[in-house]
């Protein structure tokens, strides 16, 4: 059996859930325009620089949900996938996934955004495992409380949310004889270095220079 985890914001998705979900919003006008964008922008750099703040970030990306019923966000967010997701799902992403299913790797996707915003997107590709930054909800009700719950799958977080998954079913690194990883940033070489497989997807130009010095991997799934 081998290990199949995909990377999903500009990895799966020609996009980013977490931008398309702020635009969403805003849209709907739930969030200010020049403050969500202003610090969309900031947000982005300190990722691209690799020098991002996570439980600041999520702070912020999370105050919405703490405003508004689950039903009400679940409602939007069927709207966000018809208008946001769909469109920016493309078909060699759709086949890649497909692959490794029919292949009977056991699959994940392994993502910094919050599980609120990608579950329904994995569903959607048909993966039946999900690794995110879990958000802070009353369990009685679902309703978000703000922050995080246990820790966010981000950069070396990553490794730690599969070895805790893995373990969960009583598997290992060990346990598959090849283990793939899928991901665009630079910010995922911990969890590239880990797997046997790493494949740079559309990458970014670090991400490209280190895949290129190692011989990994480079594909395109635009």
């Amino acid at each position: 059996m081998n290990l199949a985890l995909f990377d999903l914001d500009n990895t799966l998705l020609s996009g980013d859930s977490d931008f398309e979900w702020a635009q969403f919003l805003i849209g709907k006008g739930v969030v200010d325009r020049e403050l969500q964008e202003a610090k969309n922008i900031q947000f982005y750099e300190q990722y691209k620089a690799g020098t991002l703040d996570i439980y600041e970030f999520l702070n912020f990306q999370l105050a919405p949900l703490t405003r508004h019923s689950r039903d009400e966000l679940d409602a939007w967010h069927r709207e966000y996938m018809e208008r946001h997701i769909r469109p920016i799902v493309g078909e060699k992403a759709r086949v890649l996934v497909q692959q490794h299913l029919a292949n009977g790797d056991l699959c994940a996707i392994v993502t910094a955004t919050n599980s609120f915003v990608t579950g329904p997107i994995a569903r959607e590709f048909g993966i039946p495992h999900l690794i995110g930054t879990v958000p802070a909800a009353d369990v009685a009700n679902g309703t978000f409380s703000g922050g995080t719950r246990g820790t966010p799958s981000f950069r070396e977080g990553k490794i730690e949310r599969v070895e805790g998954w893995l373990e969960s079913l009583g598997l290992w690194w060990g346990s598959f004889e090849e283990s793939f990883f899928y991901s665009d940033s630079h910010n995922d070489l911990p969890l590239m270095e880990k797997v046997t497989t790493p494949v740079a997807v559309d990458p970014d130009d670090t991400l490209r220079q280190q895949s290129q010095e190692r011989d990994w991997r480079i594909i395109s799934l635009r």
